[in-house]
């Protein structure tokens, strides 16, 4: 349990191993190409975690927070998962004008409730967000498998996901936009997984939190997915960050021995302080540890 901020000693430890590995952006950690990239890190927040889902005020709430940006729903079943449409996507556009937060990447967590291994909808749902990134300029969305969606202990299940992927990576690839996989698997599953697939643009989306409630060595699997992995989820499932179960000092130094620099998304589960106050105590807290600049 790491309960305070990293020391003085810690953080020229680990700023001193990222300049002595000369650490470069590349790949799936590219940021997206409308900005000049950083050699560090922006950190984020989930649409649904600030309030927000699926909603352009999400971009405001987190400039009031002070985060980078924000991973965006595609949508919900209720709005037909409008981010397909153009003028929804302007809309969130014009907002990145307005707050100067910007769309880090998307997410799908309706595949949690509409499983994209028994129903159909999802299939033109994972299409389409491709075509969403591309015109928002965001290299990653989320495929999220959970709830209804999990392949847990469900081969037959999973051996239609990885037809699904096949499918559909061809066109992921030529957009240049990653399929980040998102589930209770273990590492060495998910690369199983990539594995059959055998599309570059298939990535794990890690989250710390996720994999060790479920008992898994997050700081291993890290190391093992190496460039596997395109996004974070920071998340605890005890406390407000650094006060909780996920020692971010030690994940920070997995970062750093696989290479990765871009985007971490807050996807909060405690919130002592109120939604507001507790990420912004979050994000105060990663920002010791992942600086933009490194």
């Amino acid at each position: 349990m790491n309960t305070q901020k990293p020391n003085r000693r810690e953080m020229i430890a680990l700023m001193g191993g990222a300049a002595l590995t000369g650490l470069t952006l590349g790949g799936c950690h590219s940021l997206s190409n409308r900005t000049p990239q950083p050699n560090g890190f922006r950190i984020g927040a989930c649409d649904w975690t600030l309030g927000k889902r699926a909603d352009p005020a999400a971009l405001e709430v987190a400039a009031q927070i002070g985060l980078d940006g924000v991973q965006v729903s595609l949508g919900t079943l209720q709005n037909d998962m409008h981010l397909r449409r153009p003028e929804i996507q302007q809309t969130y556009r014009d907002m990145e004008k307005k707050t100067g937060a910007r769309v880090a990447s998307l997410a799908i967590g309706e595949m949690n409730n509409v499983p994209y291994k028994n129903d159909s909808r999802p299939d033109q749902w994972v299409a389409d967000s491709i075509d969403a990134c591309r015109a928002l300029g965001v290299k990653v969305v989320l495929l999220a498998f959970f709830g209804k969606g999990d392949l847990r202990d469900d081969q037959p299940g999973t051996d239609v996901v990885v037809k699904k992927l096949r499918q559909v990576a061809p066109h992921a690839e030529k957009a240049g936009v990653y399929l980040g996989f998102e589930s209770w698997l273990s590492a060495e599953q998910h690369l199983d997984i990539l594995q059959r697939v055998g599309s570059p643009a298939l990535k794990v989306y890690y989250d710390v939190g996720n994999s060790h409630l479920r008992g898994y060595d997050i700081y291993r699997e890290i190391r093992l997915l190496g460039k596997n992995i395109c996004e974070f989820h920071a998340k605890d499932y005890d406390d407000l960050y650094g006060k909780g179960s996920i020692d971010f000092v030690r994940v920070r130094r997995a970062m750093d021995d696989i290479g990765f620099r871009g985007w971490i998304q807050m996807e909060g589960v405690k919130m002592p302080l109120g939604r507001l106050e507790s990420c912004r105590y979050d994000l105060q807290y990663l920002k010791t540890i992942f600086p933009l600049v490194v």
